[in-house]
């Protein structure tokens, strides 16, 4: 199996892992009237837990939005980022058909909706514009530049469950168009996909761009070198 094989089944286990979990702590929220807490840890968790079992491997994107930041900043080659939105896309939907044959009728499949939805989609995809901005610049410093070494995860998972809490009642704080597509097409829901996919895909974007092109590290300072062979 080549590397780009075993990068887009990396990215596609835990695209799965994100949506199966993620979607079913939601559904388990909605269905027993608990708060915010419990849908930001749970996204929180399994995508700290998973960049940590795939980084080496993938980088552990598990997000199209990522992916595109990725390769807006000229971290990615487009031939990778379409496997791995393939792969990333196919996990989620795959996550969403076993969680709804094994959810109870009645529960929701954990949809990335909140109060703006119905009757506000576009200032929905707003949020969530803002929301991605903020995740994908903390990919991009933390572990595109590399500048935070292997606690990357670990930023990355709790600005994941801090972006929840904060949108999840306004939007579902989706930031991912994998983990709103899968369900949204499962429940039978796609109303509100154009607006949620052009947001955060736009603050992927933009995040990518700003990462490569405004805040990009300093250089390292280079150690001076000696020319022992020099005469004077």
């Amino acid at each position: 199996m080549n590397n780009l094989t075993k990068a887009a089944l990396a990215e596609f286990v835990g695209t799965f892992a994100l949506i199966f979990i993620g979607a079913a702590v939601v559904a388990a929220a909605v269905a027993n009237g608990w708060d915010a807490v419990a849908p930001a840890l749970g996204h929180g968790l399994v995508i700290l837990g998973m960049a940590f079992a795939f980084g080496h491997i993938s980088g552990a994107n598990f997000n199209p939005a990522v992916t595109l930041g990725l390769l807006v900043g000229g971290k990615m080659k487009l031939d990778r980022a379409v496997y791995y939105w393939v792969a990333q896309f196919a996990g989620a939907i795959v996550a969403a058909i076993i969680l709804r044959g094994v959810l109870p009728a009645e529960w929701t499949l954990g949809e990335t909706t909140g109060a703006l939805t119905a009757d506000a989609p576009w200032s929905a995809a707003v949020v969530e514009a803002i929301l991605t901005f903020l995740f994908v610049t903390v990919i991009f410093q933390t572990a595109a530049h590399g500048k935070a070494g292997n606690l990357a995860p670990i930023a990355i998972g709790l600005t994941l469950a801090a972006c929840i809490v904060a949108g999840g009642a306004i939007t579902g704080a989706s930031l991912n168009p994998a983990r709103t597509l899968g369900p949204a097409l499962i429940a039978g829901n796609t109303s509100y996909l154009i607006p949620y996919l052009v947001g955060i895909f736009a603050g992927g974007a933009l995040a990518g761009a700003f990462g490569a092109y405004v805040l990009t590290p300093d250089p390292e300072p280079q150690p001076a070198k000696f020319n022992a062979s020099k005469k004077k």
